[in-house]
């Protein structure tokens, strides 16, 4: 058997991907190249995030606890963040600081980066991958507007690119599927090159 074929494989020989990540974005994001993801929630804290080196930890840690109940299985953990000005705007505790976090961003440019692990048994590939967003200048009625429709709380730096902040975006180099926390190509190439095949749906 050849190595990277020899995780689990679901009903039918499918061959299975866990994410290791409670994110319905993520979920739907990596089920874009495989429909039979299979989720499983991590119960470890990110932790203290400073740099975004340390998003590579929290995404390890949460590959681990994974691997501890999925022994045979290819999994896939992420964990995201933004920084701007030297800071980690992780997600906001309440409206409050989201508003504040959205003032940070407003007219400036700041980064989105994901640390991603994708593993099989014996094998982990990592990587550490950067978004550029730049922001237009917000005024306090457009932060009540977007404050008052979206849900932010569970979002690091407050905002969703899907959702109506994309009108607040002017320009982005990078991934853009990374700003909404998983860069999709990057994850792609970590599972052909542990061995995950193509297969017609």
């Amino acid at each position: 058997m050849s190595m990277g074929n020899d995780y689990r494989r679901g009903a039918e020989g499918v061959q299975q991907i866990v994410l290791a990540s409670g994110s319905p974005r993520r979920s739907e994001l990596l089920r874009k190249v495989e429909h039979s993801v299979r989720v499983l929630v991590p119960g470890t804290d990110e932790g203290d995030i400073r740099r975004p080196e340390d998003l590579l930890g929290a995404a390890r840690a949460k590959l681990r606890q994974v691997r501890s109940q999925e022994p045979d299985a290819l999994i896939v953990a992420a964990d995201t963040g933004v920084f701007c000005a030297g800071r980690h705007l992780g997600k906001p505790s309440d409206q409050a600081q989201a508003r504040e976090y959205l003032r940070v961003l407003s007219g400036r440019w700041h980064s989105v980066f994901t640390g991603v692990c994708v593993s099989i048994p014996g094998r982990v590939r990592e990587e550490l991958v950067e978004t550029r967003v730049a922001f237009r200048r917000l005024s306090e009625d457009e932060l009540d507007w977007y404050l008052g429709g979206e849900q932010v709380l569970d979002k690091a730096g407050g905002y969703a690119i899907q959702g109506r902040a994309a009108v607040f975006v002017r320009r982005i180099e990078g991934d853009y599927c990374n700003v909404m926390g998983l860069p999709l190509a990057m994850v792609y190439d970590l599972l052909r090159e542990l061995g995950w095949g193509l297969r017609a749906r």
